[in-house]
């Protein structure tokens, strides 16, 4: 039988001591994040219900008139836009959403109605962490760094965000949801209606990511593939559009606190003779020229600023 495309990986050896299970899932996420960076999750501690619940209460949140929905309208001074927005008119992207930083923050601008929606988010959020963090440690020791090595590095929750997000169907003449790119963070959490149209790139082919209930889609991103010097690679991904309905989702970005300094790490450099791969960076800079990507859209995809701008060229 041929493997799957994407493979699941059960994480329940993790939290039952099952040494052999888990070498058998860290040789398949191994392997994956080597290639392209992708893979699923099942038995991952976030209820199937309450990933269901979100995604049904997004939808009514998105059927309200636009008055209603700018309510949400976010702060001014947030580091990202948290409550509802569109893409701007001139982007390719076709969404709208609404961003939370974790809770408690004070940038939060939570919807009225429906009324479970703000202790639903909250939920999901604290739920998707402790899966981000389980992922962290996981991704650590398939690295082969010390015992929580990352955990200590990216100790400050503080700049995690979550967003949902409902993409609107594909017209005759485009179906662009989200322009192919990698995640600027450190790990994504995903998941998705029945709708579909999430695409990873693996061997120069669009492969999509089929729904399925109760599983969450992980991709690795720039700010690992920077540290393990490319070790494991950023997932390429886009999201394509339905014809006839709207697509809803959830993104979940296990991030990095700004002033972290990011450069790729002795242990995948001078340690094995080693060239590095890329300069070092302030993360809150990096982050800076992506969002600047979006708020000011460059001419042309070449012109768009991604990890490759720290590249060393030898």
């Amino acid at each position: 039988m041929a493997e799957p495309l994407i493979p699941t990986v059960d994480l329940s050896p993790f939290t039952k001591n099952d040494e052999d299970g888990k070498k058998k899932a860290m040789e398949v996420i191994t392997k994956a994040c080597s290639e392209y960076g992708f893979f699923q999750i099942v038995n991952h501690g976030v209820p199937i219900n309450l990933l269901q619940r979100a995604l049904d209460l997004s939808k009514v949140f998105f059927e309200y008139p636009s008055d209603e929905k700018l309510k949400s309208s976010p702060a001014s001074n947030a580091p990202l836009p948290a409550g509802y927005n569109t893409q701007p008119q001139q982007s390719p992207d076709k969404n709208e959403y609404l961003l939370m930083f974790p809770p408690g923050s004070t940038f939060n601008v939570f919807p009225q109605n429906p009324p479970d929606f703000k202790r639903v988010l909250e939920d999901v959020f604290s739920k998707l962490t402790e899966t981000g963090l389980l992922v962290e440690t996981i991704v650590n020791q398939c690295l082969g760094l010390p015992p929580n090595f990352l955990k200590e590095y990216n100790h400050d929750r503080s700049w995690d965000f979550m967003v949902a997000l409902r993409y609107f169907p594909a017209t005759e003449s485009e179906n662009n949801g989200l322009t192919e790119h990698k995640d600027s963070n450190c790990i994504s959490l995903v998941f998705q209606d029945e709708a579909g149209g999430l695409e990873v790139s693996k061997d120069g082919e669009w492969i999509p990511v089929i729904p399925a209930k109760g599983t969450l889609v992980v991709n690795i991103s720039d700010v690992i593939q920077v540290l393990s010097n490319n070790k494991f690679k950023s997932a390429t991904h886009r999201v394509v559009r339905p014809k006839g309905r709207s697509r809803y989702s959830f993104a979940f970005f296990y991030n990095l606190q700004g002033d972290k300094w990011v450069e790729p790490l002795p242990h995948f450099t001078k340690d094995i003779g080693e060239s590095p791969k890329y300069r070092g960076f302030q993360y809150s800079e990096y982050l800076q020229l992506r969002l600047r990507n979006k708020t000011h859209p460059p001419t042309t995809p070449e012109d768009e600023i991604r990890i490759t701008h720290y590249n060393i060229t030898s």
